[in-house]
């Protein structure tokens, strides 16, 4: 005889004998997290309780609240570039040199990498669509204040309350999102990561249009901090709850996640967390000296550097495309093989250094394997090293790992070229870097993920009359 536990939150139907089968049950593979979600989470903040009495979004509230979070999102990336091309006419006024000025236009990535770990736990106790209006509302308001700064001092601080708000809105958002389409994370978090991209896209270009229409770099942060806030209360009625609080059982039909760390922060997490601080050193230290290298190692103009850049967005478009795959493929092997192809374009892109059209192929080529695989997959990947209701935990310490990382990139690489020269310094940071991130990527194991494949009985679930299937 063999023996199994009821699954019904509420008890099985009149006559039926769930717990006790007379005969041999056959199993089959299935993703542990394709799974009912009418359970209690560890920690169920006030919406997220049993049987998730707001029900389930339909495709119509799920596709309208992800494309107003994804707006927010390419809101919230304009405003990280809006600094960098008014950071000549900035500094010129307040008297800014090279090295401070280009610290404001980064030191946002140290608020993002503080928030991290904290938004984290603060979107597993309380409203994931409390704090993502909250977050909103910070940045936008630091946006709104770095017009009003007197000196470098307080408009490092307006910066910095720009970058705790984007933080927690990262942190919030990946949580929201990969717990809602926990079995298509991957593809999920692709879309956020190409409205990411438009908004990094056309975010400078728009900075400098309304400065030019207004005749003052003031105009733009004025412009998208008062956008923010409009799109907070939007995002107050038109993002649903049942989008925002969906809940992740914290079982399956024969158990529950005891195979997997009960520690959020365990072997895999922290292996992920690690590997995707060195690709994030890689890649934006890659981003942020690039077109210092293209001018200076290979006498390109301006307008051609900045066109090669602009090659590394429209591969980043490609994270569509990178998500999806993540999710029916081992995610490991295609995150050491993205890393892998990182690190040979480095070779190919600082020492080879080859022609101008080929660097223009080579920057979108890491725009694709580096925005467009990497960067949604180690997001998403990091959620399934956790148990379901421990996302939160792990989307904030990916926030804090990544950006943490990305704020010193520039400063790193910047000491590695007097030293290496540009060779040695971009064989060093562009291409060891992401090889040792492989490296740390092989000691994870994806049998403990959450979606990991294992035996589980044919027993129907069985609901209480009305509810809705999954």
């Amino acid at each position: 005889m063999m023996s199994h536990p009821n699954t019904s939150s509420s008890g099985s139907a009149p006559g039926t004998a769930a717990s006790s089968v007379k005969h041999a049950v056959p199993t089959y593979p299935e993703p542990m997290d394709a799974i009912s979600m009418d359970a209690i989470p560890a920690s169920p903040a006030p919406s997220r309780v049993k049987n998730n009495p707001e029900g389930m979004a339909t495709n119509l509230i799920a596709a309208v609240s992800l494309g107003v979070l994804a707006i927010t999102f390419m809101l919230n990336a304009m405003d990280r570039q809006v600094f960098a091309p008014l950071m000549t006419t900035i500094a010129k006024e307040y008297g800014f040199n090279l090295q401070t000025g280009g610290l404001l236009a980064t030191v946002f990535t140290l608020g993002m990498a503080v928030a991290g770990i904290p938004a984290g736990f603060l979107v597993e106790r309380f409203s994931r669509k409390a704090v993502l209006l909250v977050s909103i509302a910070i940045y936008s308001l630091g946006t709104l204040a770095t017009p009003l700064a007197t000196s470098w001092g307080d408009m490092a601080v307006y910066r910095i309350i720009s970058g705790l708000g984007e933080g927690m809105q990262a942190a919030a958002l990946f949580a929201a999102v990969g717990a809602f389409f926990h079995h298509r994370r991957g593809l999920a978090l692709g879309i956020l990561g190409f409205a990411f991209g438009l908004g990094a896209t056309f975010g400078p270009g728009l900075g400098i249009m309304f400065a030019g229409q207004f005749g003052t770099w003031r105009a733009p942060f004025t412009i998208f901090g008062l956008l923010g806030l409009v799109l907070a209360v939007t995002a107050m009625f038109t993002v649903s709850r049942k989008f925002t609080e969906q809940a992740i059982s914290t079982t399956g039909v024969e158990g529950s996640y005891d195979y997997m760390p009960a520690k959020a922060y365990n072997r895999n997490s922290l292996a992920i967390a690690a590997a995707s601080g060195c690709g994030a050193l890689a890649l934006y230290g890659f981003l942020g000296l690039y077109p210092t290298f293209l001018t200076t190692q290979l006498g390109v103009s301006t307008g051609e550097s900045a066109l090669a850049l602009s090659f590394v967005g429209v591969g980043g478009l490609a994270g569509l495309l990178g998500g999806w795959i993540g999710d029916r493929i081992n995610q490991r092997i295609l995150l050491i093989v993205s890393l892998a192809v990182m690190a040979v374009l480095g070779v190919l892109i600082y020492v080879v250094q080859a022609t101008f059209a080929w660097q223009c192929v080579f920057a979108c080529l890491m725009g694709v394997f580096g925005t467009g695989v990497f960067f949604p997959n180690t997001n998403s990947v990091i959620q399934r090293a956790v148990r379901p209701h421990q996302v939160g935990r792990a989307a904030g310490l990916f926030v804090t790992c990544y950006y943490g990382s990305a704020a010193f990139s520039g400063l790193l690489f910047a000491a590695l070229v007097p030293q290496f020269g540009w060779q040695g310094a971009g064989l060093l940071q562009v291409t060891v870097l992401p090889l040792a991130a492989a490296a740390i990527m092989l000691i994870v194991q994806t049998s403990l993920f959450n979606n990991a494949a294992r035996g589980r009985p044919l027993i129907p679930v069985i609901r209480p009359k009305g509810e809705p299937h999954d």
